[in-house]
């Protein structure tokens, strides 16, 4: 069979998947028939949920795009501040932004639901499974597993450079440009349930005694009943939140 050969580079945080090589310059490729872009992206280790706009010959195109040999192909991450204009998307408009997280993503689950993004969580679920919910709810998959970036069936997904889960967040929110939406304290950290006012007497029982005492404003879970008050828990978590740039 004839091998072929074209040319990528590819910019932003994409590199960071590359070997390093082939980071931060134009990299000969060899493949064989008519491959789709995507194809050729994801054998050079790079997950087709992190590509945002892929242009080939100076021409945008789509994922589905062949290679037959002499394109020059350039593939760039998310951004931030550049609109597209009349660029066709690589895939369909994403909503209102909601998240499911992969198992070892407990504790950004909980940062996001305090923020008040829509997070599903659970530390039992398989790969299928969060495909599943990912495909079936219209939710962002976030993980730091390229290969579960890699399923063909995925739409929606993010990959987390970092590791500590503050800075994964400030990711998050700057990716999907969150910084505006945050509503701290409408989403229940423990199940992702809504939360709505509720009264002293209501808590009764729920919280410890002092509490009572001392406070008359509170809310609660609608889902699992979990109740909340002003306190310095929130203070707390501001400051926490503040040291790596994110302010409510």
């Amino acid at each position: 069979m004839t091998m072929q050969h074209c040319e990528f580079r590819f910019y932003g945080e994409l590199n960071d998947f590359l070997r390093p090589p082939a980071r931060r310059r134009t990299v000969p490729h060899v493949f064989a028939g008519t491959p789709s872009v995507k194809d050729r992206i994801e054998s050079l280790g790079v997950p087709h949920t992190e590509v945002d706009l892929i242009v080939v010959d100076g021409v945008p195109v789509g994922f589905d795009r062949l290679l037959t040999g002499g394109e020059r192909v350039a593939v760039y991450p998310p951004f931030q501040s550049l609109d597209l204009g009349d660029i066709a998307p690589l895939r369909p408009p994403l909503g209102e932004p909601r998240f499911v997280l992969d198992v070892h993503l407990g504790r950004l689950a909980r940062y996001l639901r305090l923020l008040g993004f829509d997070s599903v969580y659970s530390n039992d679920r398989s790969d299928d499974e969060l495909l599943a919910v990912s495909r079936g709810q219209d939710r962002v998959l976030l993980t730091r597993d390229v290969g579960l970036l890699e399923r063909a069936a995925l739409v929606y997904g993010g990959f987390l450079h970092e590791t500590d889960s503050r800075l994964q967040l400030r990711e998050v929110l700057d990716r999907f440009r969150l910084h505006s939406r945050i509503a701290p304290l409408t989403r229940c950290a423990r199940c992702n349930g809504l939360i709505a006012p509720s009264t002293p007497a209501m808590a009764r029982g729920r919280v410890p005694g002092g509490v009572l005492r001392e406070q008359r404003r509170f809310s609660r879970c609608g889902d699992c009943g979990q109740v909340y008050w002003p306190g310095g828990h929130l203070a707390r978590l501001r400051a926490r939140l503040a040291e790596i740039g994110v302010w409510f």
